[in-house]
């Protein structure tokens, strides 16, 4: 089925606005891949330094033009539950390699850090430029030139983002990313939620905190709510950068192993030794990205991925805007409530149905682009399935469910849950922000009530424990751009904003700072654009300005007399402590490098 006339003209869209950026790119990824394997063009000296470690008939194999080598990009630690599963991945990867003919070897290893344990501390503020840091460490190790095609190791927040934009870097190679899974189901997260506002209330301490924290993350894989992580599987699914059914299978288990192996198998199939050759920058196109926006909206997923989507599209001379965003957000249904969008985990998500379910009901409904290619090589309805292991070990895969699992969790498309995405766009005399809405009952979608101005979230938090906000307010909590500290998620606001809507006030958020995936019940405007820094509108906002946050509208005004606020001059900030401490030093060169919120955040 071909895509509806909607997503097709915001297809076309972005094809005329690329395509000039996507001629350049595509020209620079042909040349590149004209030159056939790269380890032709080493000399014999650089050569042997590349196959130095390698075991003898790895050497032999290397010193021709006729054995693929497989180049592992890792974003192993055994600190991150998410990372961790890929200690043993290089001993299984280059085992299945020399099964298929083949060779494999650790290109790098990128760093990976967790929101999760900096929430709230100095070093939240390299998290999203670790982004830009694993791109850049992911092309110096494939800088060396010895290899036929990649295999990306990575699951997490900024991990994904940054591997993607350096494989697109890299598009005249082929691509394979390869996950680990998702952690089994521990401590609901609603109950999770309920500890941490009691906590916010002084109700509980710290030892029942940390009790109920850990039990919900308590094993190897990712954290079982829909945020950034788990949204990240879904985007490389649904772009055609996994095997399909890869996602969400549990690490450590059989069906795990054999879906990385097949990964490793199907990868040194398409190199150009061969005769399937899919470099990854001719593969993915304008349609493979509104596929990912769709997915994106259809899930509820990251309001990171508004920024993280514009500059990996961008390393693939493709530029989407948030227009693009918005507008298939309101053509695309909520078809999937996985916390905080509902009560449910993705491991309750993958047994309704999961992803296979989600495409089949997308494509089926013309939402999603089928006639792209994947690294399968061939469509996207090859990924319409269920990945079960088999009785040999190999991986079986059957046609997605008819029905739902569970229709609290997945829904038919004639039953969405609502009837658009999860994202949207707000404008106004503030700038432009992004909301979530989907974890947001509709009736707490339009806020209108006084600013108070914060320059920092702990100010907040020390109001609140004041007594200070017992009412209805909109937080304005601004200098938490790119520009000004790195743009850090405000994440731990959420516990003390929802025990303030849940004692009946009416409460907003509105901050160029970010909330990460896991924005949850309380209405926020984020990723306020410009940033105050940057001399955008929110600098001018004063404590006791009425603000009106319209999440159906699509609207962010602030009510005073516009011309009154135009001439107020532009709040300052003392932004001194945050140019040290925890590595901020390092990073002072890439906070003035910054672009902004709408424009990837990127610093290259």
């Amino acid at each position: 089925m071909t895509a509806t006339k909607g997503i097709e003209a915001v297809t076309e869209r972005i094809r005329e606005r690329s395509r000039a950026l996507r001629e350049a790119y595509l020209e620079r990824v042909d040349e590149a891949a004209s030159k056939g394997p790269h380890r032709s063009v080493l000399s014999c000296g650089n050569l042997a330094h590349g196959f130095a470690a390698c075991a003898p008939g790895d050497k032999a194999a290397l010193a021709g033009d006729e054995v693929p080598n497989l180049g592992i990009i890792t974003s192993y630690n055994d600190m991150l539950s998410a990372h961790q599963p890929f200690e043993d991945y290089p001993k299984l990867i280059k085992q299945a390699a020399h099964e298929a003919g083949g060779v494999a070897q650790v290109a790098g290893g990128v760093p990976a850090m967790c929101d999760g344990v900096t929430q709230g501390q100095p070093g939240m503020e390299l998290s999203l430029f670790s982004r830009d840091v694993i791109a850049m460490a992911t092309a110096v190790g494939l800088s060396h030139n010895m290899f036929d095609a990649a295999v990306y190791l990575g699951i997490c927040d900024k991990i994904v983002p940054g591997l993607t934009i350096a494989a697109f870097t890299f598009g005249h190679i082929p691509a394979i990313f390869i996950p680990a899974g998702p952690m089994t189901t521990g401590l609901p997260n609603d109950e999770k939620a309920r500890v941490r506002q009691l906590y916010a209330e002084g109700k509980v301490g710290r030892e029942e905190l940390l009790e109920a924290e850990s039990k919900s993350y308590h094993g190897p894989g990712t954290c079982t709510f829909y945020g950034t992580a788990n949204s990240n599987q879904m985007l490389m699914e649904i772009m055609g950068l996994h095997i399909p059914g890869a996602s969400f299978v549990n690490p450590n288990t059989p069906l795990r192993d054999a879906l990385t192996r097949e990964a490793v198998k199907r990868a040194l199939s398409i190199t150009g030794l061969g005769n399937e050759f899919t470099p990854v920058g001719r593969m993915i196109d304008e349609k493979s990205i509104v596929n990912a926006v769709v997915g994106l909206n259809a899930t509820g997923g990251s309001t990171n991925h508004t920024m993280h989507l514009v500059a990996m599209a961008r390393a693939a001379g493709i530029h989407i805007t948030w227009e693009d965003i918005s507008d298939i957000s309101d053509q695309v249904p909520l078809l999937a409530r996985v916390y905080p969008n509902g009560l449910a985990d993705v491991n309750h998500f993958h047994a309704a149905g999961g992803l296979g379910f989600l495409i089949r009901e997308l494509l089926d409904a013309g939402l999603l682009h089928e006639d792209v290619r994947t690294v399968w090589g061939d469509g996207l309805r090859s990924y319409a399935i269920e990945p079960k292991l088999g009785e040999d070990g190999s991986v079986i895969r059957e046609p997605a469910p008819a029905k739902s699992g569970n229709e609290k969790v997945l829904a038919r498309y004639p039953k969405a849950f609502q009837p658009t995405g999860g994202l949207r766009v707000l404008r106004g005399n503030m700038g432009k922000a992004i909301i979530k809405t989907s974890a947001v009952k509709p009736e707490k979608r339009v806020v209108e009530a006084p600013a108070i101005v914060f320059h920092a979230q702990e100010e907040l938090q020390a109001a609140f424990k004041a007594g200070e906000l017992d009412r209805d307010f909109v937080a304005i909590i601004r200098f938490q751009g790119p520009k000004a500290n790195g743009m850090p998620e405000l994440h731990k606001l959420t516990p003390v904003l929802g025990l303030l809507q849940d004692r009946g006030y009416h409460v907003a958020l509105v901050t160029d700072g970010r909330m990460s995936g896991a924005s949850g019940k309380v209405p926020a405007a984020i990723h306020v654009t410009p940033e105050a820094l940057d001399g955008g509108p929110i600098g001018r906002v004063q404590t006791g300005d009425m603000v009106r946050l319209d999440a159906e509208k699509g609207t962010l005004e602030i009510l005073v007399d516009q011309a009154e606020f135009e001439t107020r001059p532009l709040a300052q900030a003392d932004l001194s402590g945050n140019s040290f401490g925890m590595g901020r030093e390092l990073f002072e060169g890439f906070r003035k490098l910054a672009s902004r919120a709408d424009e990837g955040a990127a610093v290259f």
